[in-house]
């Protein structure tokens, strides 16, 4: 696969960023590093590798779910810019 700067402006574009062209570069070099990472993996024989699904023998190890008050409405409303007392205000992002 060959990066260049189309690429580059696509990848940018998908994620809504912008690049200068310093940055560009820098970016061309993680990419061929990580390339070149993947290329020497590929060279690996996994054909009798089981597939990783858990990083231990735990399976489906979860806390108790208890619900607790860690801070008071009060508190949680202190530091809002826009708030009314009960909620905290935004601007509305939705018309009808």
């Amino acid at each position: 696969m060959d990066i260049n700067n189309e690429l580059i402006d696509k990848l940018a574009n998908l994620a809504k960023l912008n690049f200068d062209d310093t940055t560009k570069e820098a970016i061309r070099g993680d990419l061929e590093k990580a390339l070149t990472f993947f290329e020497k993996i590929s060279e690996l024989d996994t054909e009798n590798v089981e597939p990783l699904i858990y990083m231990n023998e735990e399976v489906n190890v979860f806390r108790k779910d208890e619900a607790k008050t860690l801070i008071s409405r009060a508190e949680g409303l202190k530091n809002a810019p826009l708030q009314d007392g009960e909620f905290i205000k935004v601007p509305k992002v939705i018309e009808q």
